[in-house]
């Protein structure tokens, strides 16, 4: 990286304004609350916590925040956009709403692109300058902090270079403290973005700052281009959520500049929280965590591949590029048919077994057949856990099935079944009945009323996900599946994590009993294994 490129980057957090309007994403007024401390613990420096007067939501979020919110070291940011061409600066009622939602720092856009100048507001291009004057300039009197985002920036420049550097120009004229050149399309290309910003560097003379959006695949590439050119400000989202496409991923940009440059650009930030609040926020959104992305994705540090996993296991540099725990993730092996001996014996070593070269040699071709056969184990830990518990371990397990019979029937559109399941714990065989809307529901009812006089804590158990896969489709009704469980538990005492379980069968119902007698198998060891657990649970 260039001279340009040393000094430390201020990060600033979009995802509760920009970030929310990405499809599918969702907060509630206490989740935004609750992201915005999460975000500050990671040591951002500014947290744009919505647009003040645009929605119930955000006003509500701004007047609880003004009570509730006590940031650490990130400044909460209210965003708008200059005042309306048809209002008068001091009469403006976005104005006044960013005024009103009383943070010390606020946000503005403007029009860079003459296209949008002439199309979207109607108004001269002089017109346009005086109004970001005169909008930045009645925000400084009222004594808050402005950045100017210039909307549009790169297309504007692409068109008419002088006009959106004026644009600029009339920004840090009306007091603004920072200009952000924004691709607002998310189409340009490193190159264009590098050469736009080092001219805007030579145009004015504040802080340069770069938001982009990922259209193109390269909102990450195109935000270290601007700051390779000069800029010191980066905005972005966590997990890249945005517009369209999203944008710039603030969870792949924060451990780049921390760790990817020398000296670090983004030092002091706190790196081993990043994967939990990666996921959390996706918690608070309502949406599942992407699991391969960089640095915060589950499958960041999975090793698959034998060839890989033998390598990891003598040095990790060999395929990570850094340590998993540095970002606050972990390195997993895979267990599947692509996988050799060096994967077993990790995973059976994690365990507590060490194995013998016989013994891995035959597990793994076990595991080859099995996966053959339908079984998926790399995308359910916890199923192959048990499967290599029942091969290795002598204890008996917490409950054994025996059988289950289920009926049901339906009269137009309601239906029920009822399900029956035999059990051994303790040496001695259980039944109980149950019903529920299908035969599935039936089947989990039932295994937790036989389990309940001896593990009662398996009503914490929560079925968050039930996936059903049709492996040969070829043969219609016959063919062979495979269901996948995604179980969380509910309970105090108990490693919060989900996990997966697995079945597989040609009769989708004894694939469902095999991944449900496997979830209950699991919470029960994993129960067992908690400090200060009982042995009757």
């Amino acid at each position: 990286m260039s001279a340009a490129a040393s000094p430390l980057v201020e990060l600033y957090d979009t995802t509760l304004r920009d970030g929310a309007q990405g499809e599918a994403v969702a907060f509630a007024v206490a989740e935004k609350l609750e992201a915005a401390r999460l975000l500050d613990s990671l040591g951002l420096d500014f947290i744009e916590g919505g647009w003040p007067g645009a929605n119930p939501r955000d006003s509500e979020f701004f007047a609880r925040a003004k009570q509730e919110l006590r940031l650490e070291r990130a400044r909460l940011t209210a965003f708008g956009s200059t005042a309306h061409p048809a209002s008068p600066v001091d009469a403006d009622a976005n104005l006044r709403a960013l005024l009103a939602a009383e943070t010390a720092v606020v946000t503005i856009f403007g029009k860079s692109w003459t296209l949008h100048v002439r199309e979207a507001l109607g108004i001269s291009h002089a017109a346009n300058l005086q109004l970001i004057e005169a909008s930045v300039a009645f925000l400084r009197r009222a004594g808050r902090e402005v950045i100017f985002d210039a909307e549009h920036f790169f297309d504007g420049y692409a068109a008419d270079a002088e006009y959106a550097l004026a644009v600029l120009r009339a920004a840090e004229a009306g007091g603004a403290g920072r200009l952000v050149l924004c691709d607002t399309n998310g189409g340009s290309l490193p190159s264009h973005i590098a050469a736009a910003t080092r001219r805007a560097r030579e145009a004015v003379g504040l802080s340069l700052g770069i938001h982009t959006h990922n259209d193109c695949d390269l909102a990450v590439a195109n935000a270290l281009a601007a700051l390779d050119a000069g800029a010191s400000h980066v905005q972005g989202t966590f997990n890249g959520w945005g517009e369209r496409c999203g944008n710039a991923n603030l969870a792949s940009l924060l451990p780049i500049l921390a760790l990817k440059f020398s000296p670090p650009r983004a030092a002091g930030r706190c790196l081993e929280r990043l994967t939990p609040v990666a996921a959390r926020l996706a918690e608070l959104a309502g949406l599942a965590q992407n699991h391969r992305l960089p640095f915060v994705g589950a499958s960041a540090f999975a090793h698959k591949g034998g060839i890989h996993a033998s390598a990891v296991r003598k040095n990790p540099q060999t395929y990570e590029h850094v340590p998993p725990g540095a970002v606050g993730n972990r390195r997993r092996i895979l267990v599947s048919d692509q996988s050799g001996r060096a994967n077993v014996l990790e995973k059976a070593a994690a365990l507590g077994f060490d194995l013998t070269p016989e013994q891995a040699r035959d597990i793994t071709a076990e595991i080859k057949a099995s996966e053959h056969e339908g079984y998926e184990w790399e995308a359910a830990d916890a199923s192959l856990e048990l499967w290599l518990r029942r091969r290795l371990e002598p204890r008996p397990p917490a409950f054994l099935p025996l059988r289950f019979a289920v009926r049901s029937q339906a009269e137009g559109r309601e239906g029920r079944s009822r399900a029956e399941v035999w059990l051994q714990i303790a040496g001695k065989e259980v039944s109980a009945q149950a019903e529920g809307r299908g035969p599935v529901a039936a089947l989990d009812a039932a295994l937790r009323k036989a389990l309940a006089g001896h593990h009662p804590s398996v009503a914490g158990v929560v079925l968050a996900d039930y996936q059903v896969r049709i492996l040969e489709g070829q043969h219609g009704a016959q063919a062979r599946v495979r269901v996948k469980l995604t179980s969380t538990y509910a309970g105090d005492g108990e490693d919060a994590a989900p996990w997966v379980t697995i079945g597989a069968s040609d009769n989708i119902l004894e694939a469902s009993w095999e991944a449900l007698t496997d979830a209950l198998q699991f919470h029960l060891l994993r129960a067992a294994a908690a400090p200060g657990a009982q042995a009757a649970r």
